[in-house]
């Protein structure tokens, strides 16, 4: 199925926004149920500590008034009133604290707890039991004893439970920390997943979107160096795959217009070497580059010269002869016409032929010297091949560098 590249992007943009509210969301839940989790440990822990709080008041009430009721100060009658009202309310306590550890988390430290709670409670019942018997001036020795056996038994109790409430204190401190090192871990892991994920979409994504730019950039340099055998292969049926066909067809045509261009230079070029053999007067063009770039089958002749040798060379890096060069240079210099400039072409000098001058010259010897000037004089004038006059015409184009000048030479004076 082929999307546009608008709602490609719209739907990339909708996909990322549910991602994201699908990963607050866990994370949201997840910190809530921890939250929850501490509040639960921490409201408990609260309640555990106020009864505790309670509990310590009234078993410390009760020793108290034991105490007193055990030294014979003061009212006997109200102070066993007051243990019993003491007791009446350190026995609800303890079944408050019961329930709470009925419906703890932990079973093992829940049993234990009920244990001495239940312990306690007979404790009290027994204390209350026997204080609720007749006058406690008609008890003898053995029963005041009994009483102050049955207190400290109610505070040894305390004591164990506070040791159990102390060893939980500690676990549920180290529950804490459980939690929240794992909160840590987990949002660490969360971050690292987030953070690579990033990376990877923004390495893949933005990779995926402009790939197909980076073809049709590619494409455009291409074209910038005149290579017309390119395409750009996009498949999908987008804005973008719109663009890579409507240039698929404009490089076509480039391409179709160069072949016509290059049938047509090829035709005129063919037409200019026609007209330039029917002339029977050496012809030669150049660029404004110094190049030169044609020659005609009578200044081949004349100068007994491959194309190779001169074709697409500098003039002065080719064997062009001086006053042909000085002449161009004149012209492209001025770029303008010149007319009956002076050119001389020497005869070139073959190696053989300087290794027969070399021979002549040693079997010549010193006897030689008396026609020697004559004779020079006379071999330096059959050297010239030719010897006239250059006409040259600018042919003007936009740029500079691309003026061609054609020169051709004659014997005789333009008039």
């Amino acid at each position: 199925m082929n999307i546009s590249l608008k709602n490609r992007v719209g739907i990339s943009f909708i996909i990322a926004n549910l991602v994201i509210l699908v990963v607050s969301f866990t994370v949201f839940n997840f910190l809530n149920s921890l939250n929850k989790k501490i509040e639960s440990i921490t409201v408990e822990t609260n309640r555990l500590s106020l009864l505790t709080d309670e509990i310590r008041i009234s078993a410390v009430s009760i020793l108290k008034y034991q105490r007193r009721l055990l030294t014979k100060e003061g009212d006997k009658t109200e102070i066993v009133g007051r243990i019993l009202d003491l007791a009446d309310s350190f026995t609800g306590q303890l079944q408050n604290l019961d329930a709470i550890y009925s419906s703890g988390q932990n079973p093992q430290e829940s049993e234990e707890g009920k244990k001495i709670i239940t312990k306690m409670i007979s404790y009290v019942d027994t204390l209350k039991i026997y204080l609720s018997k007749g006058s406690i001036h008609n008890r003898d020795q053995k029963g005041i004893d009994f009483v102050a056996e049955t207190a400290d038994k109610i505070l040894d109790g305390f004591s164990e439970f506070q040791d159990i409430q102390y060893l939980s204190s500690l676990k549920k401190d180290k529950d804490i920390k459980d939690i929240i090192n794992e909160t840590k871990k987990i949002m660490m892991i969360v971050l690292i997943m987030g953070f690579l994920g990033t990376i990877i979409l923004g390495l893949v994504v933005p990779g995926k979107i402009a790939l197909p730019f980076k073809k049709i950039k590619d494409a455009i340099r291409e074209l910038q160096d005149c290579n017309f055998d390119v395409s750009i292969y996009y498949s999908q049926d987008d804005e973008i795959g719109e663009i890579a066909r409507e240039m698929n067809k404009m490089i076509a045509q480039f391409k179709r217009f160069e072949e016509l261009r290059t049938d047509r230079i090829s035709v005129e070029n063919r037409k200019f070497d026609a007209l330039a053999n029917m002339i029977r007067k050496p012809v030669l063009v150049a660029n404004a580059d110094g190049k030169l770039i044609y020659m005609n089958n009578n200044l081949y002749s004349l100068m007994q010269v491959q194309s190779e040798d001169v074709i697409g060379k500098p003039m002065t890096e080719s064997v062009i002869p001086p006053s042909i060069i000085d002449t161009y240079e004149l012209a492209i210099k001025r770029r303008s016409k010149i007319e009956n400039a002076e050119v001389t072409i020497p005869r070139r000098v073959t190696d053989s032929s300087d290794d027969e001058d070399d021979d002549e010259d040693e079997g010549a010897g010193p006897n030689a010297s008396g026609d020697g000037e004559e004779e020079a004089a006379h071999e330096k004038e059959d050297e010239i091949i030719f010897r006239g006059y250059a006409n040259v015409i600018p042919i003007r184009a936009k740029e500079s560098s691309l003026d061609y000048y054609l020169m051709v030479l004659s014997k005789e004076v333009n008039t």
